[in-house]
């Protein structure tokens, strides 16, 4: 998109599930590339491959919302982790990005269900993100499951977090932009 001539600040990537992970260490990966970030990044409930951020599957609520999880299970989590890394090292940082450094990333906003069983990924990671310098704001929603917000125009929760996600990336979008309006007329 950059070569094509896109300005960053007209970019953002939002990923749910499995395309979360594999958006930040895709955005860890092009920093290092010295390319620049997109505006702004939404991630919606992390899976089984994203936002994850943590191959180790030490988050605690791995086995504490297992009851919960109507979709994932620690057995089934495992699972897609060897599907990823196989034997290779599920500590480095582009594996499972909470392992490394987060610094450098565009402002992030993490939606998450609470009924997941990997919720603490997801809590962990905006820490990270935080902790790095990364503006970051981490909704967790009461009740809900992985990627509730396929559930818009069904469920009012999700509807909201769509609200919200886009007001996010609007604001980001305009941000650091002149108005049309307040511009002085060329003479």
């Amino acid at each position: 998109m950059l070569s094509a001539g896109s300005d960053r600040r007209d970019v953002v990537v939002a990923a749910g599930s499995a395309g979360g992970g594999l958006s930040i260490a895709t955005l860890l990966a092009a920093g290092a590339a010295g390319l620049p970030q997109p505006a702004a990044v939404v991630l919606f409930s992390p899976g089984p491959t994203s936002p994850w951020t943590d191959l180790t599957l030490s988050g605690g609520s791995i086995r504490s919302k297992e009851d919960a999880d109507p979709i994932f299970t620690e057995a089934d989590v495992r699972a897609y982790a060897d599907l990823r890394v196989g034997a290779g090292d599920r500590a480095l940082p582009l594996a499972g990005p909470v392992s490394g450094g987060l610094a450098g990333l565009p402002p992030l906003l993490v939606q998450v269900g609470a009924n997941e069983v990997l919720l603490d990924d997801a809590v962990r990671s905006a820490g990270q993100a935080g902790a790095d310098g990364v503006e970051v704001t981490l909704e967790v929603g009461p009740g809900l499951p992985h990627v509730f917000q396929h559930h818009y125009g069904r469920l009012e929760e999700a509807d909201a977090a769509l609200d919200r996600a886009a007001r996010f990336l609007t604001a980001r979008l305009s941000a650091g932009r002149p108005d049309p309006g307040r511009l002085a007329p060329v003479r």
